[in-house]
């Protein structure tokens, strides 16, 4: 699980739409207070300082990510909420919240024709990337966001160019499809079901609690390492859900269809 200790805020660097010389904007120091606050309560906090929203997203551990905007210091940040709370505040790049991005600027030109054309030119975010950090380079970025909307829309994967990028990518759509899906039992037609994805990422003592009180119980468990693994079975609509628990938490929580105890 990610740590909670909070990063000093950096100075964003920005840029004018087509020039590539980059500008510094004001410190974002202030905004360290907001972390640990309720999510509501910060939301006000950023309003209240000059920021409007930009968009959010949600992975498959719980965290959730928004994007703001300080349009007088050209400012994109990043807010890492998980349980109802605060717990980092980064600074973001440009974008991340719609506006252009550096680099040179034949490659500045680009982006923003690809933006008055599309509405916006990149759907992830830096959040997506495992190092949260966009690609330097633009043909990477571009693969990369490609194997994203792959993943994200389930369509095949299409690695034309044999790319790392590409397959990252993918990679990452598939964890945004999956966590998008989180309230969808896994089955299809009419047969009743209850869900569970929402538990992704909870505490193991609530989340067995939780999913006792939604009518499942546990068969079978197992450990590997420091891993635990638990069998539930809900007899009622005939779900078998494999529970993987790492770090005191649900690790993973999905319906594996059958298992010898589940019966």
């Amino acid at each position: 699980m990610r740590g909670t200790t909070s990063p000093k805020i950096i100075a964003a660097i920005c840029s004018t739409a087509l020039v590539a010389t980059p500008v510094l904007a004001d410190e974002a120091s202030q905004l360290v207070d907001i972390n640990g606050m309720y999510a509501s309560d910060a939301e006000s906090a950023l309003r209240d300082r000059g920021f409007s929203y930009v968009s959010n997203n949600r992975n498959s551990m719980g965290y959730t990510y928004s994007y703001w905007w300080d349009e007088g210091d050209d400012d994109c940040v990043k807010v890492e909420e998980y349980r109802g709370r605060v717990e980092t505040i980064t600074d973001a790049s440009d974008q991340d919240c719609g506006h252009h991005m550096g680099g040179n600027a034949a490659a500045a030109v680009g982006v923003a024709a690809g933006a008055a054309i599309l509405g916006a030119i990149f759907a992830h975010r830096s959040n997506h990337h495992d190092d949260d950090q966009h690609y330097d380079d633009h043909e990477d970025e571009l693969a990369y966001e490609r194997g994203y909307n792959d993943g994200l829309h389930n369509a095949s994967y299409h690695n034309r160019d044999r790319s790392d990028a590409y397959s990252s990518g993918y990679s990452a759509g598939v964890d945004q499809r999956n966590a998008n899906l989180r309230q969808h039992s896994g089955r299809g037609g009419y047969h009743p079901a209850v869900s569970f994805g929402d538990l992704q990422g909870a505490r193991a003592a609530g989340g067995m609690s939780e999913m006792e009180r939604r009518g499942f119980e546990q068969v079978d468990n197992f450990t590997s390492g420091n891993t635990r693994y638990s069998i539930q079975w809900n007899d009622d609509t005939r779900q078998c859900v494999q529970i993987t628990i790492a770090d005191g938490h649900f690790y993973d929580i999905r319906d594996i269809g059958q298992h010898p105890r589940c019966r």
